[in-house]
């Protein structure tokens, strides 16, 4: 049963987060923000987790709450769903082509949060949403999860086509990782004995 739900509540956000790690990509997100959204469905869909997500924020000031306290609410759930992380296949890549962008993800599910993103975009929005806050996601991730998280775009001139490249590069990987390893499927993936 490698599922889990957090529920977040602060003066700025009501966030609620319930994924399937054994899922078939399903996903329901409604957050307020159009091309947030997008990319959480594309996250769920390419790591095969089923995600359930809500997010009622304080939009009126901007955007920024609630893509973070999501993150921070995905990134928890993660830790949750996964336990002790027995079985696991613990590290996970891709190299993702999405036309004019290329994007590559590492990452290790180790309980040591670190994130290295080299991500330029060509414009400060896409739509009407921040492109700095990709990154400000993708950090409440790493950090709540407890992931080592390197993403690098190696090409790009579309906005909106790095962004997403950056998701489904990020959520191959993390599917990778999530993985149970059939040659371990009883121990811890590390020579600590935990994680």
């Amino acid at each position: 049963m490698r599922k889990a739900k957090i529920e977040r509540a602060t003066t700025e956000t009501k966030i609620s987060v319930e994924i399937d790690l054994d899922g078939t990509g399903r996903y329901d997100c409604k957050t307020g923000v159009g091309f947030f959204d997008h990319m959480l469905e594309q996250l769920a869909r390419h790591s095969l987790i089923d995600m359930t997500i809500r997010a009622d924020g304080d939009l009126h000031i901007d955007d920024h709450h609630t893509v973070e306290d999501t993150g921070i609410a995905i990134g928890q759930a993660l830790v949750k769903a996964l336990g002790d992380k027995r079985g696991i296949r613990r590290y996970g890549a891709c190299l993702l082509a999405m036309d004019d962008s290329l994007v590559r993800t590492a990452l290790d599910l180790s309980a040591r949060p670190y994130l290295v993103m080299n991500i330029d975009f060509p414009t400060a929005k896409i739509g009407s949403f921040a492109t700095e806050l990709v990154r400000e996601f993708f950090q409440a991730l790493s950090t709540h999860g407890g992931i080592t998280l390197h993403i690098d775009a190696l090409h790009g001139i579309n906005s909106h086509h790095i962004a997403e490249a950056g998701f489904k590069s990020v959520a191959r990987a993390l599917r990778e990782a999530v993985e149970p390893d059939p040659r371990k499927s009883d121990e811890i993936p590390s020579t600590k004995g935990m994680l």
